[in-house]
């Protein structure tokens, strides 16, 4: 299962009015790992960048005049992300200016999610958080993910921070440290988690009621519709299988 966790940066909004990609940040997962495969460039958008979207991303016009255009890079873009699943957060913001770069390089240029395969992290967030914030700084601090380095918003530096926030939504780990003292990172450091004395003696059974068990359900569900395969569910399958012998 390949994965690219893909960022961009524009001159503005809305790419109806002119405005153009800037910058693209791609991280590769493959089996839901980091490869270090990653895809970034600026590009040279051939209009001025708003200042507002300047304010938000730092990242000025003098910085791009000697940046390739998008047509320069866009078969290489192509061929990285070919077949492979996207996972974005606010989706269509990224895919309409995609594909209008797709469609300005040639007038029967491929749709990005032509190419591949889309899922949104924000609509993902949205059903596992109702009604809270789910921005990437919101999801960073609920698991518990390290933005302190985002002062500014960066296509590659925001498609990493989703990395980590979309393997933790889905109930995969963050990351592996080996031989350190944390052997694997999911928000609690070592000395941080405390370890409970229970009394000898019989401990009180206490079971998980029919709500509890129905958004356990659906939690489930969720994990394995946003990442193709929850081991949870198949051990069940397999339990059922091996009941029905």
């Amino acid at each position: 299962m390949r994965q690219i966790v893909l960022d961009t940066e524009t001159t503005g909004l809305e790419p109806e009015e002119g405005h153009r990609i800037i910058e693209i940040g791609c991280v590769e997962l493959v089996e839901r790992r980091a490869t270090g495969n990653n895809f970034h460039i600026y590009l040279q958008p051939d209009r001025e960048v708003d200042a507002g979207a300047a304010a938000v991303h730092g990242i000025t016009n003098e910085f791009l005049a000697d940046k390739p255009r998008f047509g320069d890079i866009v078969e290489a873009f192509i061929d990285y992300c070919r077949g492979a699943e996207l996972v974005i957060h606010n989706a269509p913001f990224d895919v309409g200016f995609l594909n209008h770069e797709l469609k300005g390089w040639r007038e029967d240029g491929p749709a990005i999610d032509e190419l591949c395969a889309v899922t949104d992290s924000l609509v993902l967030a949205r059903s596992l958080h109702p009604g809270q914030r789910n921005s990437l700084d919101a999801l960073c601090k609920r698991y518990g993910v390290d933005n302190t380095r985002r002062e500014l918003h960066g296509a590659l530096l925001d498609a990493q921070i989703l990395a980590d926030v979309y393997l933790a939504m889905t109930g995969g780990q963050v990351s592996l440290h080996l031989g350190g003292e944390e052997s694997v990172e999911t928000g609690l450091r070592r000395e941080e988690v405390r370890h409970l004395s229970i009394p000898r003696g019989k401990l009180r059974v206490v079971r998980a009621t029919a709500e509890e068990c129905a958004a356990h359900e659906s939690r489930l569900a969720a994990i394995h519709k946003a990442s193709g395969a929850c081991v949870w569910l198949a051990e069940d399958t397999a339990d059922a299988d091996a009941a029905g012998s």
